[in-house]
């Protein structure tokens, strides 16, 4: 295996680092301010926009929101706030909020509660993280990073270039978007401990990358989107839907780098030194090490090839693992994420149940509702965008794209243009840690920092969410070049 020596981080570099040991929680309560402040005026846009851009419009043709809306919306802004401001596992508010709102407030039995309850998400997580876990344990994963190490000749900021690159190549062939995260994810991660690169930065490259090839002609979300623009009379581009969305990722992913440049971070300080990688050497893989290799090669064929569900898959690879060595079997279980499994549940449940008593539907209502073309699709990328957060893109996206029907038969603005602007900016905040893309970079990191890069991540996403869905709009749909 590489040689990894470390070096002392210069006194002056430890004496900056204690002086600013409070800008992280500085920096947080800013962004949690920010973005509360963001969500009124945009409610605010919504609820009132109507009258100003539209004053020919009566308040009585404008649909308004209930009590019983209402108050499961406030619901979840406190759920936010609790979870950055105390380490309570949001995932687990969202489970009893679920049952407190559906049971007290709507009537409903358990089961209708737990009917959206993400079950294939909660597999994918278990058996990825199970199967992985056990790779890690037997040295499978070391082997990769280092051969990932020494292929990029040691320029170790190269790497989240190229599982970027790699991710992308993956969904535009047709893998799903989780399923190439769930298979880069533990590689990738493990990398970045290695190297020093901050894991929030490498988790961003291969989310943005599993989503810069997301809408090829023969990926599932390409496809599923193209379909439903035709079955609602506006057929656009693949080609045009697929270059864009390609692009905007590749920028926000330059956007990034400078980003994390700025604030210092391109270099993880939280071990308080830089590692050197030497990679003259690397170890051959021997014994299990080959097995869970094979294994994982034959994950990618069922995967790619077979179109099967990658948590099964990873599932009945690990349990082969697992009999290959039956003694520390208990020790496999436990390398399970069962907190990201209870946190992606939770609030998939609750924003489901969000949308059982449409809370979705009456924003998105309000938002046809202010009447300026422009400012029509600029909310409803900022609509689809904060739901995507929380919820399933392909959902919001089969919800929201019909929505544009309307607004592009009344209006000059593209049909590609717009329908492209909305399905990026459904996919693009997948970063965050609510989501199945987000939850299993939280996943893949080390046991001991689960937490802090679960909260930078929501921290990082928080900026897209606010940043994204504007950049995507400006881009596509004013200046009308689809």
């Amino acid at each position: 295996m590489a040689k990894v020596t470390y070096q002392p981080a210069p006194e002056s570099e430890s004496k900056t680092r204690d002086q600013n040991s409070g800008s992280p929680n500085r920096r947080r309560r800013i962004l949690l301010v920010t973005v509360a402040a963001s969500v009124i005026l945009g409610l605010v846009a919504i609820l009132f926009g109507g009258a100003i851009f539209n004053p020919a419009a009566t308040p009585e043709s404008e649909p308004t929101m209930t009590a019983t809306q209402i108050i499961p919306l406030v619901i979840l802004v406190v759920m936010f706030v609790v979870a950055t401001k105390w380490p309570l596992n949001i995932g687990v508010m969202g489970l009893v909020a679920s049952f407190g709102v559906g049971y007290f407030m709507l009537g409903m039995t358990d089961k209708e509660i737990l009917a959206d309850f993400p079950a294939n998400i909660v597999i994918t997580i278990i058996g990825v993280t199970y199967f992985f876990s056990m790779a890690q344990r037997n040295g499978t994963i070391d082997i990769i990073v280092q051969t990932c190490v020494r292929l990029v000749r040691g320029k170790t900021m190269l790497l989240p270039w190229v599982f970027f690159l790699l991710a992308a190549s993956l969904t535009a062939l047709g893998t799903f978007s989780p399923a190439a995260v769930a298979l880069l994810a533990p590689a990738a991660i493990g990398l970045a401990y290695e190297s020093r690169i901050h894991p929030v930065l490498m988790g961003a490259f291969i989310i943005n990358g599993a989503h810069a090839g997301g809408f090829s002609p023969l990926s599932v979300a390409g496809v599923l989107v193209h379909d439903i623009a035709v079955k609602n009379g506006f057929p656009i581009s693949q080609g045009s839907l697929f270059a864009a969305s390609f692009a905007l990722n590749l920028i926000l992913s330059v956007l990034t780098v400078v980003l994390f440049a700025l604030l210092g971070k391109m270099r993880d300080g939280a071990a308080g030194q830089l590692a050197d990688l030497d990679t003259t050497r690397t170890a051959r893989p021997h014994g299990q090490q080959i097995l869970t290799l094979a294994l994982i090669i034959a994950m990618l064929v069922c995967a790619l090839g077979f179109h099967m569900p990658i948590g099964f898959v990873a599932l009945s690879a690990g349990l082969l693992l697992a009999l290959v060595n039956i003694k520390e079997h208990q020790t496999f279980i436990g390398g399970v994420s069962w907190s990201t499994v209870l946190l992606v549940a939770g609030m998939i449940t609750y924003v489901s149940l969000l949308q059982h008593v449409g809370v979705i539907d009456t924003l998105a209502e309000q938002a046809l509702a202010l009447g300026a073309p422009l400012l029509i699709a600029l909310v409803l990328c900022y609509v689809i965008g904060v739901g995507s957060a929380f919820a399933s893109s392909t959902a919001l996206l089969t919800a929201f794209i019909p929505l544009a029907g309307p607004l592009l038969a009344t209006s000059s603005l593209s049909a590609s243009g717009t329908v492209a602007a909305l399905a990026i900016a459904a996919t693009v905040v997948d970063v965050s840690p609510f989501s199945t893309d987000g939850a299993l970079v939280v996943a893949n990191a080390r046991e001991d920092d689960r937490q802090r890069v679960y909260k930078q991540l929501m921290m990082y996403a928080g900026g897209v969410v606010l940043v994204a869905p504007a950049l995507t709009w400006a881009l596509l749909v004013p200046t009308g070049i689809m």
